[in-house]
This record gives C-alpha cells, sequence and structure tokens, in this order.
C-alpha cells in the first residue's frame, strides 16, 4: 500500500511541474514514478492508511503552510537585521530541543522546517529519544526545555496533528 500511496504523489507532483500535460511528459512521468517507487517506495510510509484522513491536508494547507511562512519571514528579518547591524550581538552555538513527535515523518518534517527557516539548522536527530541537534545563530536558550518550546513548540502542536 505504502508504494501506491509513494507512485500516486510522485505523479502528482510529475504533473504540477510539468503543467500543462502532455502525453509525452505523462508518459515521462509514469516511468520516473514507477522507477522512483520500485527504488525507494517502501521507505515513503509506514502507516499509509493515516492518508485517507481529510483533516491531516486541512491542517497541512491551512494551519502549518501559513505558520511556516510566517516563521520564515520573521527569520528572514531578525537575520537580515543582524547582517544589516553587527552591533547585535549573536551566540552561535548547538542547542538540544527535545520533542514529542516519533514518527519518521513527522520528525523529519520538524527538521526540515527548522533548517528552512534562516538561522537555524538541524544537525542531527536521534529519533530513539526524539531530540534533535539544531545550530542557531543566536543562542537565546542553554536550557532544554526552553529552548525546546522556542524552536520546537511553534511547529510541533501541528504536526502532531498532521502524522502522529
Amino acid at each position: 500500500m505504502s508504494r501506491v500511496v509513494f507512485f500516486v504523489f510522485a505523479m502528482l507532483a510529475w504533473v504540477l511541474l510539468t503543467w500543462p500535460p502532455e502525453p509525452m511528459a505523462s508518459a515521462a512521468g509514469v516511468l520516473v514514478a514507477g522507477l522512483a517507487t520500485l527504488i525507494t517506495g517502501h521507505l515513503f510510509v509506514r502507516r499509509p492508511h493515516l492518508f485517507k484522513n481529510p483533516v491531516r491536508y486541512w491542517y497541512f494547507c491551512f494551519i502549518f503552510v501559513p505558520v511556516f511562512v510566517w516563521q520564515c519571514f520573521r527569520a528572514n528579518l531578525d537575520v537580515a537585521w543582524r547582517v544589516l547591524n553587527p552591533k547585535l550581538p549573536i551566540r552561535p552555538g548547538i542547542v538540544k530541543v527535545r520533542t514529542d513527535l516519533k514518527s519518521d515523518v513527522g520528525l523529519t518534517f520538524l527538521a526540515n522546517a527548522i533548517t528552512l527557516t534562516p538561522g537555524t539548522m538541524t544537525v542531527d536527530i536521534n529519533s530513539e529519544n526524539s531530540e534533535i541537534y539544531v545550530h542557531c545563530i543566536d543562542v537565546k536558550h542553554e536550557d532544554v526545555e526552553a529552548a525546546s518550546e522556542d524552536i520546537v513548540g511553534r511547529f510541533e502542536y501541528i504536526l502532531k496533528e498532521i502524522f502522529e
């Protein structure tokens, strides 16, 4: 079942990237999506039944994406302000944050959201303990709980609804 879900998502991505659809492009899409499914389809989803719940799509499109865009916008302004004003203090460092997310896909989405937000970058994920090591341009909290709330808290509650 996970290979079918992977193939459908791969074809959907192909169609969206090659719009408007043409017969040759669609045939190439079937070939590429099929090859990708054969090679990596078993790694995509371990719980494909979760894709049947439309509420998860709503949370992703209408809650996660706007929150993520807003956080990226704020972080871009912060980094730009630090570049333009060199007197602002920066304390680069790596902090450990904890999350309640358990699924591999949820942890991966969280790590990518952290990395795509300017000023932070995911360095390592410890999936057994649900810990993520994050490099920050300005470490505000050395306490794990406070850092977790500051870095992970903005995305975690949404990603729980989508992936857990």
